[in-house]
């Protein structure tokens, strides 16, 4: 997943991008309001979280002028104010949910968990599974039939984006947008990388092949293929 941290503190903001990366998400920060708007309209992000003390713009005129640019990700508000009513304003500029400062990065990925369990479409389970193939997205578990399958962080990333959305045609650029940052996700054969390990630990000792190319458009997550898929 990708998530977008608007922290104008450098030592907080580098310490949460690299706890989150350690956890497999794709990670961006922007350390001004205006920035913060630049990348939420540069690239599709699946969180922000966004401190309420900003330069040029604070964090609630950026979540509302997001907000009124129709874009809903969803937004957890970073602040060191734990007054009732700046709770309340968060809320009210269209946070999804507020996290007091200092907080344990604990806390953070288990808020960021419930944020996506609750604004995305897919069933409340923590548990993602296509046939005999189960990822367990709090245990950060895979497994294929009885057999637990170790995947590096990218790889996990890369599996559960499929997972998400099975059946359907996902293109290398969706791919990378959620599961590499800014910096990274442009390089032309990265997923090719990525979906040959996946295929090597995932299908290659299995009858059943889960991972199917689908010429001139992606990658999908099935258990058939068709004619224009290998």
């Amino acid at each position: 997943m990708r998530v977008l941290i608007v922290e104008d503190e450098r030592k907080i903001s580098a310490y949460v991008k690299r706890g989150l990366e350690e956890q497999g998400y794709a990670v961006d920060a922007a350390y001004t309001g205006t920035e913060a708007l630049d990348f939420a309209d540069a690239a599709p992000y699946d969180l922000i979280l966004l401190d309420i003390l900003l330069p040029e713009m604070d964090g609630l005129a950026v979540c509302r002028e997001l907000r009124q640019r129709g874009n809903r990700t969803p937004v957890l508000m970073l602040t060191a104010r734990d007054a009732i009513d700046d709770r309340v304003a968060g809320l009210d500029a269209g946070a999804d949910d507020y996290l007091v400062k200092p907080f344990a990065l604990k806390e953070l990925l288990a808020r960021l968990r419930a944020l996506t369990r609750r604004t995305s479409d897919v069933p409340k389970s923590p548990v993602l599974q296509l046939a005999d193939l189960t990822l367990d997205t709090l245990t950060r578990r895979v497994k294929r039939g009885n057999k637990t399958i170790e995947l590096a962080a990218k790889e996990y990333a890369v599996l559960e984006c499929l997972l998400r959305e099975p059946e359907r045609v996902l293109t290398r650029t969706q791919i990378a947008e959620h599961v590499w940052n800014y910096d990274v996700y442009n390089q032309s054969n990265i997923v090719d990388v990525y979906i040959r390990n996946l295929r090597r630990k995932i299908d290659d000792n299995f009858e059943v092949k889960l991972i199917h190319t689908v010429r001139g458009a992606g990658y999908r997550l099935s258990m058939e293929s068709d004619n224009e898929a290998t």
